[in-house]
């Protein structure tokens, strides 16, 4: 935990920078696949420090956070097969020790079914992004719609960020830590819920 606190507050150090717009695009990319600390905490600090510019970070947010996620999507799917197709050696231990090759085909078919669904909750909620980029690529989903729901999930979640922010300022901060991620969870499961709805009565 301690670690993660030092990360948190050197990320949040550079709202002070100069550099500060630079290191929002390359947190947002390195967190879309590897780094621990949201590109939320860096982004409501930079909104707050110039308002105006609210619209402007959270583009540059979402920019990195896509190209991340493609960058992600690359390192599963180079991690599992290799470019002939077949399984890589990181793969076959996990099919004798871990997993079955059967087990790995029942979730792809989840994946394959669901994955609009999966890459858009991971992107507007809290729950671990990185995640599901890195598995988009070993279950091999497909890419375009991949990239298609990462824009829309992360779109959403970072330019709402600097809407509140440019609309309430400062004060609106305090809001966003406590019931955002509630509230982000409910709406797709609201959301989710009503297509399938839908889906039935047709």
């Amino acid at each position: 935990m301690n670690v993660v606190k030092r990360l948190y507050d050197w990320v949040l150090s550079w709202s002070e920078s100069k550099w500060g717009v630079l290191a929002l695009f390359v947190l947002a990319f390195a967190e879309s696949s590897f780094f621990p600390v949201p590109p939320d905490v860096l982004l409501i600090a930079l909104c707050i420090g110039a308002t105006a510019k609210s619209f402007r970070f959270a583009a540059v947010c979402l920019a990195g956070s896509v190209l991340g996620a493609m960058a992600g999507y690359a390192i599963g799917s180079l991690a599992w097969q290799t470019p002939a197709g077949e399984f890589t050696a990181l793969a076959n231990f996990f099919f004798d020790h871990v997993f079955s090759l059967e087990q790995f085909n029942e979730v792809k078919v989840l994946y394959d079914k669901y994955d609009f669904w999966i890459v858009f909750t991971a992107g507007f909620t809290p729950l671990p992004y990185k995640l599901i980029t890195i598995t988009g690529g070993l279950f091999a989903i497909n890419f375009p719609m991949f990239v298609v729901a990462s824009i829309i999930s992360r779109g959403l979640r970072f330019f709402l960020f600097a809407a509140l922010i440019w609309k309430f300022g400062a004060p609106i901060k305090a809001f966003i830590d406590k019931y955002f991620n509630i509230l982000a969870i409910l709406f797709t499961v609201l959301l989710i819920g009503s297509f399938w709805l839908v889906g039935k009565l047709m």
